[in-house]
């Protein structure tokens, strides 16, 4: 009995032994990694007060440049408006404050609204109206069709040379467009169409930019739909008129707007073909209608407010139409 106790507390006393030794190696390794995992953790803490101080940074500068953005877009939308407003307030104004030094950014008497009616009278702008808008209409829709009829040719149908064709009406975008002008005119003199509305409707009715939109537009048109429409028998001109227009509305509703918006801001051609008051457009109506006599002042504030009526139609066409002609260009596949 006393042998086999003392086998168990030799036994016993070993495994406290090793217990012990067990205990005192685990504190020496906690000893030795909490140093190493106490970097660990002070590493970690920098680089996210790093990554904090670089985000807050990012988030500054990033204000600092929307800032400088909206500034500058402020400012140059300012500079772009001023001349505007300085047209309206200056037709309210009377002759002779329009003539005081400084000038006055706002009317200091009454609003002169008379400088309208005396515009639309001395102007003549009732006629110089009616010209305007009956050559822009004449002009817009026989535009419309050689452009529709061109862009289908070159963007459905087969020929030979197409390409080298289209190649070439390209090429004369490059050509400037007042050498058009000198050989137009030298065509016209010899056709005696001068002092004629026709002069201000034939030379520009072709547009190569229009017919290379429209005809971006139809190419975007499935090829399927016109070999199907061929299959049923029907013709060419009954697959443009009533699938493919419809499909290209957008693009044709941008270059009825850009075209009228041409007829309406034309001035050099009108000034050289039509002179007599019958063929005048407003453009150049305006710059002769308020010539004052020798030794009289600009009556400007008369003539601010004629341009003032000529802007406006303009005007509301942009701001109610604005979003055909941005989807037009859009669908061309043409961005700017």
């Amino acid at each position: 009995m006393n042998k086999s106790d003392n086998n168990i507390d030799n036994v016993v006393s070993e495994v406290a032994v090793s217990e012990q030794v067990t205990e005192q190696m685990e504190q020496a390794v906690d000893q030795i990694s909490q140093p190493e995992q106490t970097a660990e953790l002070k590493s970690a803490v920098m680089r996210e007060r790093n990554m904090q101080t670089v985000t807050t940074k990012q988030k500054v500068g990033k204000i600092f440049v929307q800032i400088g953005l909206y500034l500058f877009l402020t400012i140059m939308a300012l500079i772009v408006l001023f001349p505007f407003y300085w047209m309206i307030i200056s037709s309210f104004k009377t002759l002779d404050e329009y003539y005081v030094n400084p000038p006055t950014f706002f009317p200091t008497q009454a609003f002169d609204i008379k400088n309208y009616a005396e515009a639309f009278t001395t102007g003549s702008l009732d006629i110089l109206f009616f010209n305007t808008v009956y050559v822009g209409i004449v002009s817009t829709v026989l535009s419309l069709v050689i452009t529709v009829l061109s862009a289908f040719a070159f963007a459905r149908l087969e020929f030979k040379g197409k390409n080298v064709l289209f190649a070439c009406l390209l090429a004369t975008m490059m050509i400037p467009g007042e050498l058009f002008t000198i050989t137009n005119f030298q065509t016209v003199i010899n056709w005696k169409w001068t002092e004629t509305f026709t002069v201000l409707i034939i030379p520009f009715l072709v547009s190569v930019f229009y017919i290379y939109l429209l005809r971006q537009n139809f190419l975007q048109i499935p090829d399927e739909l016109y070999y199907a429409a061929k299959v049923d028998g029907t013709s060419d001109l009954k697959y443009l008129w009533k699938i493919m227009i419809p499909l290209a509305l957008p693009t044709l509703i941008s270059i009825t707007i850009l075209k009228m918006m041409g007829a309406w801001n034309s001035y050099i051609w009108p000034r050289l073909v039509a002179h007599g008051d019958a063929h005048r457009l407003i453009t150049y109506g305006l710059r002769n209608a308020f010539t004052p006599a020798d030794g009289q002042m600009y009556d400007y504030p008369v003539q601010m407010a004629a341009v003032v009526m000529v802007s406006l139609p303009l005007f509301l066409v942009f701001v109610f139409l604005r979003k055909y002609i941005m989807k037009g260009v859009s669908r061309s596949g043409i961005k700017g």
